[in-house]
């Protein structure tokens, strides 16, 4: 399934999200949490079994012994978060990642393909006027004109 759209929630006092309704039945077999090493502003969840695939094939580009490996293997392992959803369709964001990512109660859920992303919903207007005005520098190969 590929995550698509934006959706405004509030976080309540235990740092529960609810997930969209129509994004739950991906994530029956479980929910990773998880910053991303390019991105500090938001949260990522991810189904486990993508994130999984994910960071190994991160650490598959990297020699088995090399330094870049095991800092990837470190930086993941270390900020990432499983989860599950409760029967309400919410997730519990840990404190910390919330802190991180400078993101409180008010929040913009978005669908990124293969996860969503959590923002606070200053940040996120921010950046998303900075990708319109990038995505309009972007040429696509030849063929792909959407």
């Amino acid at each position: 399934m590929a995550f698509r759209g934006s959706f405004e929630f509030t976080l309540d006092a235990k740092n529960r999200l609810t997930i969209p309704v129509r994004f739950r039945g991906p994530f029956a077999d479980g929910v990773t949490l998880a910053r991303m090493r390019d991105v500090s502003d938001c949260v990522s969840i991810w189904c486990t079994p993508v994130f999984d695939a994910y960071v190994t094939s991160l650490l598959e580009s990297c020699h088995p012994l090399s330094e870049e490996r095991e800092t990837l293997a470190r930086f993941y392992g270390a900020n990432a978060h499983d989860a599950e959803l409760d029967a309400a369709g919410r997730v519990i964001v840990p404190t910390r990642m919330l802190a991180t990512a400078g993101i409180e109660k008010e929040v913009v859920v978005n669908g990124v393909t293969n996860r969503l992303e959590v923002w606070a919903r200053e940040t996120w207007s921010r950046v998303n006027d900075q990708l319109t005005a990038a995505v309009k520098e972007i040429r696509p190969a030849l063929g792909n004109t959407a």
